[in-house]
């Protein structure tokens, strides 16, 4: 086996609940803020559930040309926002002579409901010829992979995994295995999403994986709580670049942190529910630990797949625990999922995002609402309130429908 290539973050950027942005996001979660509401992009009253975490404010005119807008679906205007960031705070500038060694990994779960639910009604109610061209190209999930690599005109390996709510962490894990390959030299990966719709909020209801904590919003995802009654949608995309270690050095970049572990595993239980035993879980961490060449006692920062459902939460403690036994204890282990809601496809790409800020500004985010915490949940949590502490080793869970698990290791970066 030749010699490993080492793969570094040189840039971030967000688009999430919290902000529109990797600062105003990150000072939002450190203050322990939360990105959840009245869901304000339709008239929810006739559902059981109200609340959502919408992104606020977002103007894809700052990001995309005026006409071209309306060609795409929302969750490819937060890929190309998101990426614009990533690329511009890495300094990175794709010209010629690099463009074929740069790739994009960007995923989504759902991809263009929103414009499914609105031409379905356009055809029933003015007939096909009044459906856009554009329908296509604004639904399809590569679509936002596409969109980006077309922007920057990168010419590398161009995927899109779609792994629900494994998606965001694959996409990254995909992108550094791509890296470690030798197929390219630098990758724009991540996960987006935006199906906060009629559908997509009714879907989830029916299955009652929803909170409905309608009255109070920001205190509905709670993950590790005993009160926590399912999880809340959310909306955005967390997209970082990834790049081969001399590359990055030879054009000076800023390194955030190092990629050096990915797991991934099969469940095969059910096609919502993780099993019970979280056995599929404990193989993914696993996993990603062996092939980041750390031990287990090096993980000091867990961000938690942590959605806030009764069973989901408790079964990922047991694994966390079996797969760390004594050391489970040292470890900081959040869920931001308690102020961004569920990002779903988007949730693995923010959230390595999150963990690979955790690394750089050596602080963990906090786990908010944790009023009564659940027994069967009894890990460190940094309830309520961030921590500043050393953060040599992040590992961010990711497990989807379907028994789809993906799991990240980030480093500090060290020359040797």
């Amino acid at each position: 086996m030749s010699h490993k290539r080492r793969i570094v973050v040189t840039g971030l950027g967000l688009v999430t609940p919290l902000g529109l942005n990797v600062s105003e996001t990150w000072e939002a979660l450190i203050a322990g803020r939360s990105g959840i509401d009245r869901i304000t992009h339709f008239d929810s009253s006739s559902l059981p559930v109200n609340i959502s975490g919408e992104v606020k404010g977002f103007e894809p005119a700052h990001y995309i040309e005026p006409k071209e807008i309306k060609k795409m679906d929302r969750f490819i205007h937060f890929a190309i926002a998101a990426s614009t960031q990533a690329i511009d705070d890495s300094g990175l500038k794709v010209d010629e002579t690099i463009s074929e060694r740069v790739g994009v990994s960007i995923g989504s779960g759902m991809g263009g409901l929103p414009a499914i639910e609105h031409y379905h009604k356009v055809l029933l109610e003015k007939g096909y010829r009044r459906i856009t061209p554009f329908f296509i190209p604004m639904l399809i999930i590569n679509l936002a992979s596409g969109n980006v690599s077309i922007k920057f005109g990168a010419k590398g390996p161009n995927i899109c995994p779609v792994t629900a709510c494994a998606t965001g962490t694959h996409s990254i894990g995909e992108a550094y295995r791509i890296i470690q390959r030798n197929e390219a030299d630098v990758m724009i990966a991540g996960g987006t999403e935006a199906c906060i719709t009629p559908l997509g909020i009714s879907g989830f209801a029916v299955m009652k994986a929803l909170s409905t904590r309608n009255e109070e919003p920001q205190r509905a995802s709670r993950p590790f709580d005993m009160d926590r009654d399912g999880f809340v949608m959310g909306e955005g995309a967390g997209v970082m670049i990834l790049e081969e270690l001399e590359f990055a050095k030879n054009r000076g970049a800023k390194i955030y942190a190092e990629l050096v572990g990915y797991g991934m595993s099969g469940d095969a239980y059910h096609i919502a529910a993780p099993s019970p035993d979280g056995e599929g879980a404990v193989r993914c961490m696993m996993a990603a630990l062996k092939d980041s060449g750390m031990n287990r006692t090096e993980i000091n920062y867990i961000n938690a797949h942590g959605t806030s459902t009764k069973q989901g939460d408790e079964i990922e403690t047991r694994a966390i625990r079996k797969v760390f036994q004594d050391h489970a204890d040292k470890i900081a282990v959040n869920s931001t999922k308690s102020m961004t809601g569920h990002l779903l496809g988007a949730a693995g790409g923010v959230e390595a995002v999150f963990s690979v800020l955790s690394i750089f500004h050596n602080i963990s985010p906090p786990t908010i609402n944790i009023d009564n915490q659940d027994p069967e949940c009894d890990l460190d949590y940094v309830a309520n309130n961030a921590r500043s502490m050393e953060i040599q080793g992040a590992m961010s869970n990711s497990f989807g429908f379907g028994g789809t698990n993906g799991c990240l290791i980030f480093r500090k970066y060290r020359e040797a």
